[in-house]
Order: structure tokens, then C-alpha cells, then sequence
């Protein structure tokens, strides 16, 4: 006869059910935002639509029903906040215009700044910069209404589907721009102005601090006209990218730097002598 199980393991099976139905409504959620972004972006840009709007009452229309969607989604993670699903929904709602009139803001950046972009529908068709941008303003959005988890579920399906990972919390100024965009890394009290540009692999990222310092300001704040070349790394709270300056490849930068400042690895080039018969000399 097969033994009985004992108390200890019975409550381990009862343990993994609760953990499986709270993770069944996490995946549940998960797949939710991602459809929620995707239809957002539909409504707002045609480039991203399956199907065609022929009228404004249409877009009015699903833009409401949308509104309804996230009002659903966020309902229960709203239980002991401060703010209500009716508050959030309208509020986004409202919002969306603003949201709008900057992405395109975002993908003129992009067109004008890269030779090869030739057009304004290319950007946001094909550019992943452009698509990680606006989904970041819409979690950004949500964010500043407090809603938990799901704008980072917004960010995490931007970074899944483009490689750039952009902290809901990041405040990002107008006329943005992301080229390339692989391994861009934007922590979540980073502050970015106006007219800023990043190339792939950039981190604004911390230096390390305890938990308890979680809610200080922990990232870099990158002033206006700014660019940043690949790869560079510019870490803490304190540091100010002033206006108007450009980051070099590569660097490495803990300590703020003055408006207008060129910051640059030095390069050193070794020219090997040859021997007579025209090989390299080791």
C-alpha cells in the first residue's frame, strides 16, 4: 500500500497551489499589457494597425473600449491604493494626446539625426528606438499615477521586443532619440532633457547602494543637446551631464561634467616595426 504524505509535505503541495494561481493570474496579466500596448500603438500611429479606422467615431470608440481594458487589468492591483481604475483610465486616457504630439517629436529626432532613415514612416515602422520610446511614455504615464506593476510589465515587453531597457519612473524630455538602441540600459530616476541623443549600449545606470536608499535619486540627469556614443557608462544620482556635451565611446563617468564639455577615451596607437623580409616584429 502506498504510505501516507506526510503534514510536512501536504502543506508543501498546497504551498506551490497558491504560488501557481497567483503566478496563472501574473502570466494571465503579463499577456494582457503586451496586447494592451500593441493596441494602444495601433490606435495612435496606423503603422502599427491590423485593420483600418475610417472615422474619428471609431477611434473615439476603441480608444474607449481600450480605457475600459485597462481599467479591468489595473482593478486588482489598485486594491489598497490611493487612486481608483475610474480615476487612472481617465486620466491616461487625457493624456494620450501629449503623448502623442512627443513621439512624433521622438521620430522626427530620429529621422533628422540618421543619414539613413528616409522617412518619417520608416522610423516608426522599422526603428526599434522609435518603438521603445513610445512604449516608454505610456508606462511613464501610467507610473506617474502610481500604478503598480504594470508599467513595468509595459517596459519589460519594450525591452523583449527592441533590447532597450527604459525604467517607467525614467522622466525623458522631448525630441529623443535612440540609434541602434541594443543594450541601452536607462535606470528609473534618471532624468534626460531636451533634444538628447543615445547611441547602443549606453547605461545610465547606479552605483550601488542599500535598498533603503531605493526611493533616492540614484541615476544621472543628462541635460539638454546632449549625445552619448556607444557603450558609454555613466553611473550615480549626482551626476550631471551638462548642456550641450558629447560622450565619447566607452567612457566612464561617476563625476558630473560642465555644459559644452567633450569627453573622450584616450587612444593609443603602437606602429610594430617590420623586419627586412616585410613580417611583423613580435
Amino acid at each position: 500500500m502506498p504510505t501516507e504524505p506526510s503534514p510536512r509535505f501536504r502543506a508543501f503541495t498546497a504551498e506551490l497551489k497558491a504560488r501557481r494561481d497567483s503566478l496563472t493570474f501574473g502570466v494571465q496579466l503579463k499577456q494582457s499589457a503586451q496586447l494592451f500596448t500593441d493596441d494602444i500603438l495601433a490606435v495612435l500611429f496606423p503603422h502599427f494597425c491590423r485593420e483600418r479606422y475610417f472615422t474619428a467615431e471609431e477611434i473615439e470608440a476603441r480608444l474607449v473600449l481600450l480605457e475600459r481594458d485597462l481599467k479591468r487589468m489595473i482593478g486588482p492591483l489598485l486594491a489598497d491604493a490611493s487612486v481608483t481604475p475610474d480615476e487612472v483610465g481617465h486620466a491616461f486616457s487625457e493624456s494620450l494626446p501629449g503623448i502623442h504630439d512627443m513621439l512624433l517629436l521622438d521620430a522626427e529626432a530620429i529621422n533628422l539625426g540618421d543619414p539613413a532613415a528616409e522617412s518619417l514612416d520608416e522610423v516608426i515602422l522599422a526603428y526599434p528606438g522609435f518603438s521603445a520610446i513610445a512604449i516608454h511614455r505610456l508606462a511613464h504615464a501610467l507610473h506617474a499615477l502610481r500604478v503598480p506593476i504594470f508599467p513595468r510589465l509595459l517596459g519589460e515587453y519594450a525591452h523583449q521586443i527592441t533590447g532597450i531597457d527604459i525604467h517607467p519612473g525614467a522622466t525623458i524630455g522631448t525630441s529623443f532619440a535612440i540609434d541602434h538602441g541594443t543594450g541601452v540600459v536607462i535606470g528609473e530616476s534618471s532624468v534626460i532633457g531636451n533634444n538628447v541623443k543615445l547611441y547602443q549600449g549606453v547605461t545610465l545606470g547606479a552605483l550601488s547602494v542599500t535598498k533603503s536608499l531605493a526611493r533616492s535619486k540614484r541615476h544621472p540627469t543628462i541635460e539638454d543637446h546632449v549625445v552619448i556614443y556607444a557603450q558609454a557608462v555613466i553611473l550615480g544620482g549626482d551626476t550631471v551631464i551638462g548642456h550641450d556635451s558629447v560622450i565619447g565611446g566607452n567612457v566612464w563617468l561617476t563625476e558630473s561634467v560642465p555644459p559644452y564639455s567633450h569627453v573622450h577615451q584616450e587612444n593609443q596607437v603602437t606602429i610594430r616595426q617590420k623586419e627586412p623580409h616585410g613580417s611583423a616584429m613580435r
